[in-house]
């Protein structure tokens, strides 16, 4: 199992297209860490939806691990707990092989 990508700072309209120009590296292991996310705003729900649809497309669902809980409850207001697909703190389920 390869390590989860790192998504680190902002995801805000801002920083999006850094990140969009990195999605096949962050996308490489079907998992990103965001437990050192420190804010997003919708643009960075918008890339989050982005990377969900490209992992898709390859066959297999992106999983969200250490998402603070104001960005999943974010999330939630615009009604996408649906298609982003959250899952508890990046450490712990990292080590119970939640990732896999």
């Amino acid at each position: 199992m390869s390590a989860p990508a790192v998504l680190e700072g902002e995801l805000s309209f801002a920083t999006v297209s850094q990140f969009l120009e990195r999605s096949d590296e962050l996308l490489d292991g079907g998992v990103l860490d965001m437990s050192r996310v420190t804010r997003a705003d919708s643009a960075g729900l918008a890339l989050l939806l982005e990377l969900t649809r490209r992992q898709r497309a390859k066959g297999s669902d992106l999983k969200l691990v250490g998402a603070d809980l104001k960005i999943v409850r974010m999330a939630e207001f615009f009604g996408l707990e649906e298609v982003l697909r959250f899952e508890g703190s990046g450490d712990a389920a990292i080590k119970q092989g939640d990732v896999a």
